[in-house]
């Protein structure tokens, strides 16, 4: 079983690269992922794949997150915040082994250890609202065991 939250951690600091020093996917890829998770494959792809389905969709889902966020603008958020909400509705729509449940755990626990000391809650409460959202609008499809429930 590979290391997901080691995974999620160099997806988290590859976007972060990519978001604010604007280096180039593939450099983080290597610099940062397959430095970190070298000797697990499983991680490295499951990191690989967070990074570039969260990146080539970031403004898809800042719309979401806009959506979800009363009286505030994406661009005010604290920029791990939203890297994080990113990744999660990434691993909502496209991880489809990944059940809602521990997505939103392992982001609360990424905000909680990389962002404010408000960022848990915070991302708690909006992945809750846009896990209702995709549901209600059937973008929400798991498979495997454990995964049929809803969250």
């Amino acid at each position: 079983m590979s290391n997901r939250r080691a995974a999620r951690e160099s997806a988290l600091k590859a976007i972060y690269a990519v978001e604010i020093g604007k280096s180039r996917t593939q450099d983080v890829t290597k610099n940062i992922i397959k430095a970190n998770l070298a000797d697990d494959t499983n991680a490295v792809k499951f990191a690989e794949k967070l990074l570039l389905v969260t990146v080539d969709n970031a403004h898809e889902y800042d719309e979401i997150i806009q959506s979800h966020i009363k009286n505030w603008k994406v661009e005010r958020l604290a920029t791990l915040d939203k890297l994080i909400l990113r990744m999660a509705i990434s691993e909502f729509l496209h991880f489809t082994e990944v059940p809602t449940k521990v997505t939103i755990n392992e982001s609360i626990e990424l905000a909680k250890e990389y962002s404010t000391r408000k960022s848990g809650n915070f991302v708690n409460g909006i992945l809750d609202a846009v896990l209702n959202q995709l549901s209600e609008d059937g973008k929400i499809t798991k498979k495997g065991r454990g995964l049929i429930e809803s969250s």
